[in-house]
Parts: structure tokens; C-alpha cells; sequence
């Protein structure tokens, strides 16, 4: 008997310090690498005081963009409690969420790429009177990671980049590497370069920089859909980050946000000095960029090709697709809601204590404008 009151009292501590545990896991977040975020419970508490849920209620179908879903995770956890809405948000990619906004499947996507015109006009068969329109809400560094043995601190340029991916450059002791890396001691090793297998804003924009900046080494037209031949196919960017951790060798390019324990790329981009990834170069470069959407629809235009000191070439801005107007009524609540408040000053704070880049101040005060106008 006094075996087993022992043993129950050992298990009630046990329980009471899983329950602790657990609240502190909820109060500070975590991306869907396990990893916990910066956030504390003072600032979820600060975030979920300046949420204005208003009618918002139910349930909130979305896909898209597995770049934002770290940064979707994080906002859910104080948004879902404070409004007492669902947000189901799948992350299948930018091109599964545009196909299922535009089916009508969904309350609204996340695309790292502007919609297109002809996915501009198949959104008006679901906004009633409306239409699809781009609102950039998340930002960021695309990270090149890297699994190569006793190399730490890799630099590589543009044309190096395009010829890795391209199946060009096969080993990591390639002369052009080395160039780039007089003290580094590459190995005699194989380069398995990852990309992802499903259609991809990410990959649209990481080919974007190579068509900007090296048309010579990447000859092929850009896109969603990854062109290249050869290399590892994976599933989203985790699944990439996933690849690029376990094979030695490996490289692949992904969300900052999905880089925890993987060593990142320095790009040399004509600058003082080699760029790293982080929200700060990100945000350096995002705030050159120029907005090239017309009415409402706020699409922007980054510049793949600077040269400014500690900016960082390989960004990209995840949009959130929304109808301008003609949204379904029993959504539209929740759907403003949540916009308003991903977009609001406390919203964005999120976004650095995540490894992703806020958007401009100017550039968000049009977005927040432009949610309140939805209907």
C-alpha cells in the first residue's frame, strides 16, 4: 500500500508539471519544426488584447503558401482563443491554395506569388462582383541550406547557384565553389540539391532571383513548377529543410523559418561584403520594393538584383488572396478578423520573433486600409 501511495503521488507531480508544461508551450508558440518562437506569454497576452474579433465566429477554411505556415501556426494561437474561430489553414503550397480559392473552396489563400490574369478571372466566378486581389502580409529570406561536412560558413554568387541547381556543378570541391571559399576545405563530396516537387511560390521567386541575376546559367522560363532536370524532389519546404538535414551533401532552399539547426547560405551579391539570411537583410531588400498592383490588389515588385549593402537578394512576400468584394457572407466575418489582425502593428511583431520580415510600414497601412473596405 504504501508502494503504491507513493507511486500515485509521483504521478500526480508528474501530471501537475506536464500541465505546466503544456501551458507554457501554449503561452510562448511554436513553429511546426518543434521549435518554440520568441514570443512570451506578456506578448501573446499584449497580441490577443488588440484582436477585434467583431461577428467573427465558426470555422475558417484556407490553403496555400507553406512559406507563412510558421507564421500562420503562430498567429492562430492567439486569434483562435480570443475570437473562438477555427483557422484551418493546410499549407499545401501557393498553387494548391489559388486553385482552391478560385474553386470557391476556401475563405482565402496564401500565395507567394501575385495572382496571374487568368487566375485574376477565374476569381471573379467566386467574388460576386468582385475579384481576387493580392495583399502582402508576410515577408522574408528564402535560405539556401546546406549539409556539407566541416564547412560552416559558405559563400556562394548567383551563376554558382544557377549551375548547382541546374545540375551543372557536381561537387562540392568544384573549383568555382572553391573560388568563392579560398579558406574553407570543401570535401570531394556529391551535391544533392533539393527542390520541392509540387507547384511553389517559393521556387517561383528563388527562380525569379536566378533569371534576374544570371539569364546566361538558367535558361529556362520560371515559374511555380521547378523546370530544372536532375536534383531531390521533396514536398513542401519543410520537406526540403527535411531533406537538405538528413543527406549529407545536400542543398535546398526554403523560409528562414525552416532552417532551425541547418547552416544557411551567405550570398555574394556585388556588396562590401557577403549577405547572410535573416529579417533584417530580408527587410533591407523588401523595402525597395515597388507596388505594381493596380486598384485594390496590392502586388509587389521586389528587386532581385540589388547590390545595396546587407540587403539580401533571395526574398519573397507572401500574399494573402481575398476577394475585394463578394466574399460569402457566413465567412467574410471571421476572414476580416483575422486579416485585420495578422496586418495590425501586433500581428507584424510576430513576424520577427518567427524569422520572417514585417512588411514597410507603408506598404502595410494599404493593406490595413484595404481589409477594412472588404465586402
Amino acid at each position: 500500500m504504501k508502494f503504491q501511495r507513493k507511486n500515485r503521488l509521483r504521478a500526480l507531480s508528474l501530471g501537475a508539471v506536464a500541465v505546466s508544461s503544456a501551458l507554457a508551450l501554449t503561452a510562448c508558440g511554436s513553429d511546426d519544426n518543434g521549435d518554440g518562437n520568441a514570443s512570451g506569454g506578456s506578448s501573446a497576452a499584449a497580441n490577443a488584447s488588440s484582436v477585434k474579433c467583431d461577428d467573427a465566429k465558426g470555422q475558417l477554411l484556407a490553403d496555400g503558401s507553406s512559406a507563412q505556415k510558421n507564421a500562420i501556426d503562430a498567429w492562430t494561437k492567439v486569434f483562435s482563443p480570443a475570437c473562438k474561430v477555427q483557422i484551418n489553414y493546410k499549407g499545401a503550397g501557393s498553387g494548391a491554395g489559388v486553385t482552391s480559392f478560385t474553386q470557391g473552396q476556401i475563405a482565402f489563400a496564401g500565395s507567394d506569388s501575385a495572382l496571374k490574369p487568368e487566375e485574376v478571372a477565374a476569381s471573379k466566378k467566386v467574388c460576386d462582383g468582385g475579384q481576387g486581389i493580392d495583399l502582402p502580409m508576410v515577408g522574408g529570406p528564402i535560405a539556401l541550406g546546406y549539409n556539407v561536412p566541416g564547412v560552416d560558413n559558405l559563400v556562394l554568387d548567383a551563376p554558382t547557384i544557377a549551375k548547382i541547381f541546374d545540375s551543372k556543378i557536381k561537387n562540392w570541391n568544384d573549383e568555382a565553389i572553391k573560388k568563392l571559399n579560398p579558406g574553407a576545405k570543401l570535401p570531394d563530396l556529391k551535391i544533392q540539391a533539393f527542390h520541392r516537387s509540387e507547384d511553389s511560390g517559393t521556387t517561383d521567386n528563388f527562380t525569379k532571383y536566378l533569371l534576374a541575376t544570371t539569364p546566361e546559367n538558367w535558361k529556362y522560363s520560371g515559374g511555380k513548377a521547378w523546370q530544372a532536370q536532375g536534383g531531390q524532389a521533396a514536398s513542401g519546404s519543410a520537406g526540403v529543410a527535411q531533406g537538405v538535414k538528413q543527406n549529407s551533401g545536400a542543398i535546398g532552399y526554403f523560409e528562414l523559418s525552416y532552417a532551425k539547426g541547418i547552416d544557411t547560405v551567405s550570398i555574394a551579391t556585388g556588396a562590401k561584403a557577403p549577405v547572410k539570411p535573416s529579417t533584417e537583410s530580408a527587410t533591407a531588400d523588401i523595402a525597395a520594393a515597388k507596388v505594381v498592383g493596380t486598384g485594390k490588389d496590392l502586388a509587389l515588385q521586389l528587386d532581385y538584383k540589388t547590390k545595396a549593402e546587407g540587403a539580401y537578394p533571395i526574398t519573397l512576400v507572401t500574399y494573402e488572396i481575398v476577394c475585394d468584394k463578394g466574399n460569402k457572407a457566413d465567412s467574410l466575418p471571421a476572414t476580416k478578423a483575422f486579416l485585420r489582425y495578422i496586418a495590425s502593428e501586433d500581428g507584424q511583431k510576430v513576424l520577427a520573433q518567427n524569422d520572417y520580415a514585417p512588411i514597410p510600414d507603408e506598404i502595410i497601412a494599404k493593406v490595413r486600409t484595404t481589409i477594412e473596405g472588404l465586402s
